[in-house]
């Protein structure tokens, strides 16, 4: 069967997103890949020039498939600035909770010390497509008069910076829910995500609590569902 060059790519992919779940980045070769995808190692280059390459379009797949579920949230006409940021965080909670079981799985894989350059390279591609996303939503809102932002492209990297913290969170917090201690657990992040929405407010100049980063028991939800 011949298939267009957009199928066989995403095949590739396909087998790349789960020979690096299953094995790591580092201990995946491109042979691993093609063997796993059935091609010669002459059809993969044809479509990535090295592993790296195809690491770099995976990761803005996945980042791309993300933000594409949020997106609507930070473009609703019938809310103000801090309204579409607020609706992007009970966004985000709510996929959360409806993708734990899957999200989980991947945290797991991506919290790996063998995979800190997956996770970094899927970090730094969602980074690059949210933050012109974020910064129109930050000078909107400065405009509006909500936001106090001169600069909204280095607020909404900086934004986007501090979420780096909930790698080591996330991953304790999953630790110890799997440990069974699941309400230290819901406790930990759910206190985390609280403590970042001040932080929020206090870099756009809010009074504490203007910015929901969590809702109650979105934490339990998301670290309690069953797989």
């Amino acid at each position: 069967m011949i298939k267009s060059p957009e199928v066989r790519s995403a095949e590739l992919l396909d087998c790349a997103q789960r020979l690096f779940f299953q094995r790591g980045y580092d201990d995946t070769t491109v042979n691993d890949i093609i063997r796993e995808a059935g091609l010669s190692k002459g059809a993969f280059y044809h479509y990535f020039a090295s592993k790296e390459a195809l690491l770099e379009a995976l990761a803005a797949r996945i980042a791309r498939e993300s933000l594409a579920e949020l997106e609507p949230m930070l473009e609703d006409p019938s809310l103000d600035a801090i309204g579409r940021l607020n609706a992007l965080f009970s966004g985000s909670q709510r996929l959360n909770v409806e993708l734990a079981p899957q999200l989980r799985k991947t945290f797991a894989v991506v919290f790996r010390p063998e995979n800190v350059v997956l996770f970094h390279r899927i970090d730094e591609t969602a980074r690059e497509l949210a933050l012109p996303m974020i910064a129109n939503l930050l000078r909107k809102g400065s405009e509006e008069g909500a936001f106090k932002v001169p600069d909204p492209i280095a607020f909404a990297d900086m934004l986007l910076q501090i979420r780096l913290i909930f790698r080591d969170v996330m991953h304790r917090a999953l630790r110890q829910a799997e440990g069974g201690d699941l309400e230290e657990a819901a406790h930990l992040l759910e206190e985390r995500l609280r403590i970042y929405g001040i932080a929020v407010d206090r870099l756009l100049k809010l009074p504490d609590g203007t910015i929901e980063a969590v809702e109650p028991g979105f934490a339990r939800a998301f670290l309690g569902a069953q797989s």
